[in-house]
């Protein structure tokens, strides 16, 4: 050793030697710990396509059944002279059709998260419509349970640049998280307010909150993971599978914005506070005209679904809207039956036997070009690329089943064939 307590430099071969052999060792060790880290990280990221490949896929084999189901309580209700018991049982075929689609939406979701392929739609938007929106979706919970909701809102709308189905999402999925976990008769606000952060930008501050049983100390930090829930036993009564408030934060950051978790503790209920940026422009009320939809008349639509109670039942609906209709069950007959016949609309399912559905589609539009039927894809699957496919093979629009047959007649009704 030196004087200063440092190591003497080798001084023989011998120990060069055998540094060169404990450096060769450790490169070796490097060398196979990374190869040992990359293929685990291959074997995470295939496990995850795996998991959402299955998600996807147990989506869609669910969402088959649920259309007709879906469809059948639609026209269950318009049954005159019925039994008297039919209207409540319509009801509750329909809220856990409901029920059933939304857990699915929410699997989903975060599945889409997780691989980052949500792409958000933006566009310029009134936040009184997306606050709308989000109050009409979660009222049939908050009149179940004779819970009020109290609105504050602004003197001068704020208009927002974002996606109106995705921020509506946020809001709904909090309103109808505040009242699973509050009791009956209880009141629930959503208060908006305009504030400045510490750089002068505006923002806007939408806080929902309600008189529930609260949020423990302990689960308040991590609220916002995935498949964490609140109380178990009020949880499982109430049905969910700790995704929503997951997917509220993605959506909120995919948006610029943050959210945020308050609770003085179990029992003494929540808030929860969204903070989006603001384009900082305004508009009273009686500047926004709604969009309005006229009367649809008769229109000639076939309908090429191998599901027969899915067909018959989407059959049986339109009909009834005063449509012509005319069913068929796979590829090569529907289109067949759309070379031989004029139609207004054709609404086709994606998977069918002998051709699918792309491939009728792309048929159509060789035979009648942009001046067509209109042409709706129906799928279990509702992923961008789905989306993406199908417009590229010639659909006009792709709905994700159980379709919302509201949409569906707005669709008919707007579309006018050029003959």
């Amino acid at each position: 050793m030196t004087s200063d307590n440092r190591p003497s430099a080798p001084d023989s071969n011998e120990d060069l030697t055998d540094l060169v052999r404990q450096l060769r060792s450790a490169n070796e060790n490097l060398v196979l710990a990374a190869v040992h880290a990359q293929t685990m990280k291959d074997e995470a990221e295939a496990a995850n396509r795996r998991q959402n490949e299955f998600l996807a896929m147990l989506a869609h084999e669910l969402r088959n059944p649920l259309a007709p189901i879906s469809m059948a309580a639609t026209l269950l209700e318009g049954i005159a002279d019925a039994h008297p018991d039919l209207p409540k049982l319509h009801t509750v075929i329909q809220r856990q059709t409901e029920q059933m689609a939304s857990l699915l939406d929410d699997l989903l979701d975060a599945a889409r998260i997780s691989s980052g392929r949500i792409v958000l739609k933006k566009k310029p938007i009134l936040l009184s419509e997306i606050i709308e929106r989000a109050t009409e979706a979660s009222q049939p919970n908050l009149q179940k349970r004779k819970q009020t909701l109290r609105l504050d809102m602004p003197a001068v709308d704020t208009m927002l640049e974002g996606d109106p189905v995705r921020l509506a999402q946020v809001f709904s999925n909090l309103l109808l998280n505040a009242s699973k976990f509050s009791p009956d008769h209880s009141v629930i606000s959503l208060a908006v307010k305009t504030r400045d952060d510490e750089h002068g930008d505006g923002q806007l501050s939408v806080v929902i909150s309600d008189q529930g049983v609260g949020i423990p100390a302990d689960v308040l930090p991590g609220i916002f993971d995935l498949f964490v829930q609140g109380p178990r036993s009020l949880a499982r009564s109430e049905g969910g599978l700790g995704i929503g408030l997951s997917v509220v934060r993605s959506l909120v950051q995919m948006h610029g914005g943050t959210v945020a978790a308050h609770s003085d503790g179990e029992g003494r209920g929540s808030s929860f506070t969204v903070i989006l940026p603001n384009t900082a422009s305004t508009t009273s009320g009686n500047d926004v005209t709604p969009n309005s939809h006229g009367v649809s008349s008769a229109r000639r639509i076939l309908v090429i679904e191998d599901n027969v109670d899915a067909n018959q039942t989407l059959v049986d609906f339109l009909s009834l809207q005063g449509h012509v209709v005319r069913a068929a069950y796979d590829g090569l007959s529907g289109l067949a039956m759309a070379k031989a016949e004029i139609y207004d609309a054709i609404i086709c399912d994606i998977g069918l036997p002998g051709i699918d559905g792309f491939a009728v589609a792309r048929e159509m539009r060789a035979l009648s070009g942009i001046a067509g039927p209109l042409l709706v894809a129906l799928t279990g699957y509702g992923q961008p690329e789905d989306r993406k496919r199908a417009i590229e093979a010639g659909f006009d629009e792709l709905m994700v089943k159980p379709i919302n047959v509201q949409s569906l007649l707005s669709l008919i009704a707007e579309y006018v064939t050029t003959e």
